[in-house]
């Protein structure tokens, strides 16, 4: 991991969204061959599962059997001819995830979702997709999360899923990556100042993007290395509210909840700092926004530039984590 190259990979989102687009519009490659298929797995870990677990909840509702499971479960269902496994992995050499694999070797439905094509992974499974990602040269999955979501939306598509255009919805999150890019000096000083507090950094998401809290959250953990929680909008009310009342609470809402009221309700009159992502609320001292962002995919491949930078920008001013320094002082002798 080279942390200090992170800015590099989140300017290039845009370029490669834009690239997708192009593939997603002509076809994605590695599609058409995969075998028909009554039931999808999709196992992954880290970000990979953040991504294919927003795709999935959206193909359910539209009555596709699909299921997300965390790679590290050792409670997998039985290989079956009705079965497809779509092991995803950016590197394709993710641990947990070759060995859940392992387990639907040679069935003839296992495929892997993975950015290296030569991979471990790839070479286990019975067809490859690749995400078409770039190499990210800090090693850190932003460009992987966004596409890993746009591959599992197409393949899920072939299966009965809906997501509207997907190459449109490639090439409006790319508009709306480079708008946020492009603005950054006059929303990122202001960002970074009301989400940087002593106890944290909360984000709440809606059910339908919660992937944008789960990932925002860890972005903030991997590169500034700093704490940060990631929680459901409506669920927030029942875990993570009790906090708002005795920490210093710094809030990035990604709007758009039905519950986003409610939580407000509670946030404000305990004096949390809110920054609004996507929509804009009274209460909140900032509002960012971007083209495209009344768009639910759209905003799920974008909305995490704002964390992104924000921890971006937290590491470029403390690169070794010198807030984190405990000082022991020496007793006098």
């Amino acid at each position: 991991m080279d942390t200090s190259r992170f800015l590099e990979d989140l300017q290039l989102v845009p370029e490669y969204l834009d690239r997708m687009a192009e593939l997603l519009n002509g076809g994605y490659p590695g599609l058409a061959e995969l075998p028909p298929a009554q039931r999808i797995l999709i196992l992954g870990m880290g970000s990979s599962a953040y991504a294919a677990a927003t795709a999935a909840r959206k193909a359910r509702a539209d009555g596709v059997n699909v299921q997300v499971e965390l790679a590290s479960t050792v409670l997998l269902p039985a290989p079956a001819p009705d079965l497809l496994v779509v092991a995803v992995s950016a590197t394709g050499t993710s641990v947990e995830v070759l060995a859940a694999a392992e387990r639907y070797r040679g069935t003839g439905g296992l495929v892997a979702v993975t950015n290296k094509p030569n991979s471990p992974l790839a070479a286990m499974a019975d067809h490859t997709v690749a995400m078409n990602a770039g190499e990210e040269v800090s090693g850190i999955s932003c460009r992987n999360f966004r596409h890993s979501l746009l591959v599992i939306a197409a393949l899920l598509e072939r299966y009965g899923a809906s997501y509207g255009m997907l190459a449109e919805e490639a090439n409006g999150a790319a508009a709306g990556a480079r708008s946020l890019l492009d603005s950054a000096e006059r929303w990122l000083p202001r960002a970074s100042d009301l989400l940087l507090g002593p106890d944290g950094t909360f984000l709440l998401a809606p059910a339908e993007r919660f992937s944008s809290a789960a990932q925002g959250s860890l972005m903030i953990r991997e590169v500034p290395r700093r704490p940060a929680y990631g929680s459901e909008t409506g669920d927030w009310s029942h875990v993570d509210v009790y906090l708002s009342k005795t920490l210093d609470y710094r809030a990035l809402v990604f709007a758009g909840s039905r519950w986003d009221r409610q939580a407000l309700d509670w946030m404000t009159p305990r004096g949390a700092q809110i920054v609004a992502v996507g929509g804009g609320f009274p209460e909140a001292a900032l509002t960012v926004s971007y083209p495209g962002q009344e768009r639910w995919l759209v905003s799920a491949l974008v909305e995490t530039m704002v964390p992104e930078l924000v921890a971006w920008d937290w590491y470029s001013k403390d690169p070794e984590h010198s807030w984190s320094a405990q000082v022991t002082a020496t007793p006098a002798s």
